[in-house]
């Protein structure tokens, strides 16, 4: 078992002030992999004073400088891939070629992307022609919090430690306490690149612990939170006393659109996009809406699909879903499994229950409802497990009347080959994102979401800003 008991603290790994031991448990077979400590108020408090510390030299580091550091940790990142994808295998169950090809892909995608970003970004500006001495600076804001989510870890901690750098903040991480190993990793890294001492600090704790500390830390300048509504909002409160920034990537439930004249594969895409990462991603399509000429079909389509995904260990290579990351995580989804049987939802394939041969582990059946309507809880909660609730429409109003019935505003999707329909239906739902006929966003697009999916934006520019301050001074000549 590893021992990652210490905290990345000014430049190197140093004991907590007080030992408090977690054990980081393997989801494929339930048993400890590895041990790591807590951290107190006093660990809290010595990495943001690190980071308070180091912050006006990186803030007066020159951008080419910052460059540097950022395309040396690029290059490490690249040598160390295999490693990072084996970490973040085990500690979350993602199989070996989903955390090789997508996982820790995503790290080094966010990492070229923002030192591209930066390259371009002019950090000082003129108003405009009607009022050319009028300056614009783009300035970092200080000392940030970063609280990263275990369903997609090096996604959501170069989508933060990255911009934050590259901007001339320092940094307090605290990953997730159940996949803590791949960020613990990223330290090693960050450390092999030559950052300045202080400047990225990474502390192991849970919410309640360290993730409330840095919320109302008054020397913290701003939070940036990926994970549940429920704590972004507990986070935002804790965070007003002090008015700093809070940004917030939170839940989704996303809405699918089919209609009759989409293509071929529309379904097959669309479930096979909810049950990847075993459906634990805030931008799954989990709410399959479909015009009812196609419905039957898009059904019976959906439980072949289902029926046919191969659930299996996290080491072997293939196509196949892993475990769910916990115990907990287990039981809420069969919870909302039951709860669908239980609403009335016709159950077309999976349901309750471990998939045959997978007594050990948090294996989850992928599992399709037809005939659910959107008042029902499997239409409005966030199951994050690999569940697919399929709802008729007749009307392209009432498609999108549907789709933006929901709390949360993340992505959304649209399937069909007449381009102004897409178009106009794009344009009306309610949501940060909209994937278009199974066409990916493009690198350093926004990231964010409407309503209770959050009030930020990561990825490209925009994820640059998020971490800047804007001034204007007058008679800039």
């Amino acid at each position: 078992m590893l021992d990652k008991r210490q905290f990345f603290i000014d430049g190197r790994w140093v004991a907590p002030a007080v030992a408090h031991d977690l054990e980081v448990i393997d989801p494929a077979t339930e048993t400890a992999c590895a041990v790591i400590s807590l951290g107190s108020a006093a660990d809290t408090d010595a990495a943001v004073a690190a980071a308070r510390a180091a912050f006006p030299a990186w803030r007066d580091t020159p951008v080419d400088e910052r460059l540097v550091r950022l395309e040396a940790l690029a290059r490490i990142y690249a040598e160390r891939a295999d490693e990072m994808a084996a970490a973040i295998s085990q500690e979350m169950g993602a199989p070996i070629s989903l955390a090789k090809a997508a996982q820790a892909a995503a790290g080094a995608g966010h990492i070229k992307t923002f030192i591209r970003t930066l390259r371009g970004f002019a950090f000082e500006r003129p108003l405009g022609e009607h009022a050319p001495n009028t300056r614009i600076l783009y300035e970092p804001i200080g000392v940030c919090g970063l609280i990263t989510p275990w369903n997609w870890p090096m996604n959501q901690v170069t989508l933060k430690v990255i911009p934050a750098l590259a901007a001339g903040c320092t940094v307090v991480l605290k990953p997730s306490e159940i996949a803590p190993l791949s960020s613990m990793l990223f330290a090693e890294m960050i450390a092999a690149a030559g950052f300045p001492a202080g400047v990225f600090n990474l502390v192991n704790g849970d919410g309640a612990g360290v993730g409330t500390q840095l919320s109302g830390h008054p020397d913290v300048d701003m939070i940036s939170f990926t994970g549940s509504t429920r704590a972004g909002i507990a986070i935002s409160k804790n965070a007003a006393d002090t008015v700093k920034r809070v940004s917030l990537e939170l839940g989704g439930k996303g809405a699918n659109l089919i209609f009759a004249d989409a293509d071929e594969k529309a379904v097959v895409r669309g479930v096979r996009r909810c049950f990847n990462n075993s459906g634990q991603s805030c931008n799954a399509p989990t709410r399959m809406l479909v015009e009812r000429a196609r419905y039957d079909q898009a059904v019976a389509t959906a439980a072949d699909v289902a029926r046919s995904t191969a659930v299996g260990q996290p080491g072997q290579e293939g196509t196949h879903i892993g475990p769910v990351v916990s115990a907990a995580q287990f039981d809420k989804i069969q919870r909302l499994i039951q709860a669908g049987i239980d609403e009335g939802a016709r159950l077309v394939a999976g349901g309750p229950g471990k998939p045959e041969g997978h007594g050990t582990g948090y294996f989850v059946r992928p599992t399709v409802f037809a005939d659910v309507n959107n008042t029902m809880t499997i239409a409005r909660e966030e199951i994050f497990g690999p569940v697919l609730s399929i709802i008729p429409f007749d009307t392209e109003d009432e498609a999108i009347a549907i789709a933006n019935d929901s709390p949360y505003g993340l992505t959304h999707y649209v399937q069909t080959q007449d381009t102004a329909r897409a178009k106009r239906v794009a344009r009306a739902l309610r949501a940060g994102m909209v994937e278009v006929n199974g066409q990916s966003l493009g690198a350093g697009a926004p990231f964010g979401g409407y309503k209770q999916s959050g009030n930020g934006r990561e990825g490209g520019a925009w994820g640059l800003e998020e971490f800047l301050e804007v001034k204007a001074v007058s008679d800039w000549h």
